[in-house]
């Protein structure tokens, strides 16, 4: 604390006094914020994810999330390649994962949610007409350990939600099911050369991405309340078209995304999304929302001969196995995002950090 001693200034020197008196007075305000800086607490929740794991292969990916010691890690889907309508052999495989011991190390370290994709729904693309999608569901519950009392549990499909909190810092995990209720996607045909690979946008109003119960379900959760909302969505929502699987394929249900955040006013959304066998980092800038982030971590063992291009990545394309990380900081009323993709050198070989004001109407 600073003392000042008493003194009276001649008439003539008042202004002069004061002058003395103001580099004082800074020092004094400045020891008093940086107190205040000091004594503020800060928080961080850290969240890991990946996709695309081959249960027969070694997951040394699996030990570097273990290692960034997150408070969660969701499996984006992909989480085996199961392709069967054999139960049995379905859970043979799952068996396998469970048997992996970078798998094992990585669920006793910390909490594990998952979505599913087309590999461990049960076939290749597939969305609402596969016909074991039931059995498929039952053997997946049961592996992730989702409690019997969970809503989860209640409904059709996979989808669901569940936060985590520190202190005064509250995210919620948004964990999308994009198979159950998924309308079958338009296939490119042979000599069209105004789009690329397996699929073109399916401009049909009525074909759905979600379905309408998934749809109603979300609209209540963006209106929970939550300073982080990280979407889980194994296919990608916010790149450029490419063909493949993905948001871009039902427009209009990528748009109605959007339409839903802004009418529920729904801040800080963050996309992570799998499927696609490499990693990059997205920004979707449109016209109705903020820039919607989107993390893309695939795979934990597959690799794709080639990557596709992408006018919305920021930094690099990762063709090397991987995993994401989202490192959220709060000080105050301060919220920071660290995102960000590490391969298995165990060093973040793409970074972007933005500012919860970046993604809040």
């Amino acid at each position: 604390m600073f003392c000042f001693k008493k003194f009276k200034p001649r008439t003539g020197d008042k202004t002069q006094s004061m002058k003395n008196l103001l580099p004082i007075l800074l020092l004094f305000v400045i020891a008093c914020q940086s107190k205040k800086i000091t004594n503020s607490k800060a928080t961080n929740i850290k969240i890991a994810f990946g996709s695309c794991a081959d249960q027969s292969k070694e997951m040394p990916l699996l030990g570097v999330a273990t290692e960034l010691s997150p408070d969660a890690f969701v499996f984006l889907g992909d989480n085996i390649y199961g392709d069967t309508e054999d139960m049995e052999l379905f859970q043979k495989k799952y068996n396998e994962l469970a048997a992996n011991t970078e798998f094992q190390a990585l669920r006793q370290a910390t909490k594990i949610y998952a979505v599913w994709d087309d590999h461990d729904y049960g076939a290749n693309d597939a969305g609402k007409y596969y016909p074991k999608k039931e059995e498929s569901k039952s053997i997946f519950m049961d592996f992730w350990n989702v409690p019997k009392d969970n809503e989860r549990r209640q409904h059709d499909g996979i989808y669901g939600v569940e936060y985590l909190k520190k202190d005064d810092l509250t995210i919620q995990i948004i964990l999308l099911d994009t198979r159950t209720f998924r309308d079958d996607l338009i296939i490119r045909l042979e000599g069209d050369e105004n789009h690329k690979n397996d699929y073109v946008p399916n401009q049909n109003p009525d074909s759905t991405f979600l379905g309408n119960t998934q749809w109603q379900w979300l609209e209540q959760i963006f209106k929970e309340k939550a300073d982080v909302r990280i979407i889980a969505s194994s296919n990608q929502f916010s790149h450029e078209y490419n063909g493949w699987e993905s948001w871009t394929n039902v427009p209009h249900e990528q748009q109605k995304m959007l339409n839903l955040i802004k009418e529920t006013k729904a801040n800080g959304v963050v996309f992570i999304s799998g499927d696609v066998h490499w990693g990059e980092i997205s920004k979707f800038e449109n016209r109705t929302t903020y820039p919607i982030y989107d993390v893309t971590s695939s795979g934990i063992t597959q690799t794709w001969y080639n990557t596709e291009s992408n006018e919305n990545r920021i930094g690099d394309v990762i063709p090397q196995n991987n995993i994401g990380l989202i490192d959220i900081k709060k000080e105050g009323k301060i919220i920071n995002l660290d995102l960000s993709i590490y391969d298995n050198t165990r060093k973040a070989v793409v970074r972007h950090s933005i500012g919860i004001k970046e993604i809040s109407f």
